[in-house]
This record gives C-alpha cells, structure tokens and sequence, in this order.
C-alpha cells in the first residue's frame, strides 16, 4: 500500500470538520465505498469523503487542494470511464446528499447532488409530477443533469437540462455559489452539458411536469427478424406524438415469465415503446408494431418510477459503451445495424440499441452547448459482461458497431453516453465555439484544472 500522502494530524481535522465521515483504506467498509458501477475500474484513493453537506464538500476540497490530491466527484458512481474514483486521490463522495424537496404548486424539486434517479422519481410520483430522467434508476442525477440528460420523456419535456431552475455548486476555492438565469447566467449556461468542470453540485432544482399515467411495451422478436421490424419501427416513431418514444434494442431474451422458454438466453431483438399517456393511447400509436408476429409481450400502464427500474442492469459487471449521433437511419443503416447484432456477446447484459430523437428535444434552446440534439437518432452499444476474459471482445465489439454506423454520423455524441474517448470526442460533445465560450468559464470558476475528472474542458 502507497504511503499516504498527508499527515496523520490533518487527516483527524479533516474528521473533525466534518458532519459525515472519511473513510481511509484502512477503515472498515473502504472496499465497498471505493467500488463503482463498472467493476472494469479498480481504484484506491487516499481518503474518500462521504459528505452530508456542502459544507463537508467545501471542506474536502480544501483539503485535497491543500495537500496536492488529485480530486475525484462520486454521485450515482455510474460512469463508464470511472472518473468518479482516482488512485491515491480524494473522493468527494456525495451520496449521503440524496434528500429531495418536492414544491407540488410550483411544480419544482429540489434535489441534493447525490440523489438517484429512483430518489427524484419516488418523490414526485405522489403528486403525478415528473421531469426527463435517465433510463436506469440507479443512475446518480446530478451528472446526468450537468452532462445534458437524455431519457424516455425527451420527446415530450425535453432534456433534464432544459429544466434545469437552479444550481448550487461549490467551486475549486471551497466556495458555495448559486447559478441561475438572474445568478451567475454564464455559469449556468455551461451547466446545460459542461458536466461536473465547474464545481461539486451539491443541489439542482428541476422543473415538473404533470404526467397522470405512462404506458409501456415490449415486444420480442427472434433476432433473425430484426431487419424485418426496425422499418416499421422508424416510420412509426419518425411520425409518432411527441408523448412516444422508447427504442429498438438488441439484447440476451430475458427469464421472464411471458418471455417463450426457447428464447431465454438467446438474442431477441425487443420494440420498446414508451408512451406518457394510458395504455389505450399506447396501443394507437404503435399499432403497425402491434401486427408483426411478435413472440412476446408485456404492455402495461405502470407509475413512471416503475419504468424507470424495469432494465436496471446490477451493479459489478463489466462495462463499455459508446454512441453515434445519426443524421438519418435509411435501409443500409438498418442493415448494418442489425447485421452488427450477430457479434454480440450473448447471453449476456449487453444492449445494441437505437434511440430516437426529435420532439421537444430537437425543439429545445439551441443555445446550450449541446449540438447533438438535433439528430434523428442515436446509436448506443452497451456492451455489458462478467467474464474478464471477454474485456477486449466487448470493447472492439463496441467499437465496430461506431465504425459501422459512421457514413450516417451526424459528428456530435452526447457525452454522458461515451466513455474516454480522447479530445476529438470531448469537442464533437460541445462543438468548437460552445467550447471556447465554456474553457472562458472554467478559467473563472476553476482555473487550474482541478475538476478535471472528466470530459475535460481546458481553461482558456
């Protein structure tokens, strides 16, 4: 073990500050608070703060830059390239700041920077309210906000960042700064995708809206049929309310009771379709899906946090994604995508997926550092698996189906869907006058780089 890089005196002040705890490698419960999402990542910080305020943030930020730690940001601890977590560094751990504060007349929530999707989700599902969320409930809401925030609802509320009210964040120097239209505008302009570059959110306040019912269906198909199915799906969605959406994914067939036992654990190509509205409005808008022959089904109206929940992958797989942003999904797309599904390892985690876009999403403020939006789909292949010995199968798996799909490539990629992907990526997230306006806002917030854990934004 490393020696630790600080003095035994400072370590109890640190403790002594704080309203949570710091947990040191020698503590009981350290390997269970230094484990992330994707067991692919394996790493021991020196201390791991587990704050219960902003004031233990500010703190352990002081304290990480008083004695040269390299500083790391944990929310829901779910991201793929695992900058949550640093060797030999400090960890501001945020998940004990999980509190949510639901205003029912002014349609708000108030969020702490460690919440979950489920902790927002199960808040506001009493008052029929909901906002764009993630499409995993353990998900870790304050960096799906701040990378720009993509979910089932986009069509129809945009993304989570377009409902963004305010932020409160505490900046490189241990400060505790709000952002806002009236505070701080610049700043709060890059919050809508600069991701965690700025600060340590340690509140978001989010916008709601009324959602009295949400309907689901999933339809299984064998894979063969797959380039049969995705046409119909696309004229469907392409022409679909703003209230549908969902995607076509290719995945292991699941041990479900309705699913047919000679597909479990074999590749079925699914038709999720996600409607905010009742069942019968559901079964209307995807009524050409509903006539194809399917082997499976289960179609139900369901709370919205129930949806949030039903793919939840575990935690401790091994885990690498990417996506490609499309400008159009004509026939030899539709080919290539489904040919790529063939390669896939299976049974397994893994989803090879396409979302669609359009809606309020491509409707909303172009004007945040997020040119991605106006894309018709989006690529997403989610290699997920257990066996290390199938690490590098998983990854050049997602690499080919990238390279399949970039004739089609619209050149933007939302960030939260890609790992570490070198600086090109990080450019292609924001395009290259939304990042020299952002690198002007880090130089004021956070000049020496220490929120740099992530998709990096240079200060200028």
């Amino acid at each position: 073990m490393a020696a630790q890089p600080f003095a035994e005196p400072a370590l109890a002040g640190l403790r002594e500050s704080l309203a949570g705890e710091a947990v040191t490698p020698g503590d009981a419960g350290y390997g269970e608070a230094r484990a992330l999402f994707n067991a692919m990542i394996d790493r021991r910080p020196s201390v791991i703060v587990q704050c219960e305020s902003a004031a233990d943030v500010a703190a352990a930020v002081r304290f990480a830059r008083e004695h040269g730690l390299e500083l790391a940001v944990r929310g829901g601890g779910h991201g793929v390239a695992g900058t949550a977590t640093t060797d030999g560094g400090l960890v501001v751990d945020l998940r004990r700041m999980h509190a949510v504060t639901v205003d029912p007349d002014a349609r708000t929530a108030r969020v702490g920077g460690g919440a979950t999707m489920s902790d927002l989700d199960r808040a506001t599902q009493p008052y029929a309210l909901a906002t764009t969320g993630g499409r995993a409930s353990t998900t870790g809401l304050g960096g799906f906000v701040l990378g720009g925030g993509s979910g089932w609802l986009e069509r129809k509320f945009g993304l989570a960042c377009d409902n963004l009210v305010a932020v409160d964040l505490v900046t490189a120097e241990g400060a505790e700064v709000r952002a806002s239209e009236e505070e701080n505008p610049e700043l709060f302009w890059a919050l809508h995708g600069g991701g965690g570059n700025f600060g340590v959110a340690t509140s978001l306040t989010l916008r709601l809206h009324p959602l009295p019912a949400m309907s689901v269906a999933f339809l299984f198909f064998p894979a063969e049929r797959g380039a049969e199915v995705l046409p119909v799906y696309r004229e469907v969605l392409e022409s679909a309310p703003d209230e549908t959406g969902g995607g076509f994914i290719y995945l292991t067939g699941p041990p479900e009771d309705f699913m047919p036992e000679h597909l479990v654990g074999r590749a079925v190509a699914l038709v999720l379709v996600t409607h905010a509205g009742p069942e019968p409005e559901l079964r209307r808008a995807a009524a050409p899906l509903l006539v194809l022959g399917h082997a499976a089904e289960f179609i139900q109206e369901l709370p919205y946090a129930e949806l949030q929940c039903m793919i939840d992958d575990p935690p401790g797989l091994r885990n690498y994604w990417s996506a490609e942003y499309l400008r159009a999904l004509p026939g030899p797309a539709v080919d290539a995508f489904c040919a790529r599904a063939d390669s896939m390892i299976v049974p397994s985690s893994t989803q090879h997926i396409l979302f669609p876009m359009g809606g309020a999403l491509r409707r909303g403020d172009s004007g945040w550092p997020l040119p991605w939006r106006t894309a018709q789909w989006v690529l997403h292949p989610f290699a997920v698996w257990e066996d290390p010995d199938d690490d590098e199968r998983g990854r050049q798996w997602v690499r080919d189906a990238r390279t399949d799909m970039a004739p089609w490539s619209a050149g933007e990629v939302y960030l939260n869907f890609i790992g570490d992907e070198g600086r090109e990526r990080v450019m292609a997230g924001f395009g290259a006058g939304n990042y020299r306006r952002l690198a002007g806002v880090k130089a004021v917030h956070d000049p020496d780089n220490v929120f740099r854990l992530n998709h990096n934004i240079k200060p200028g």
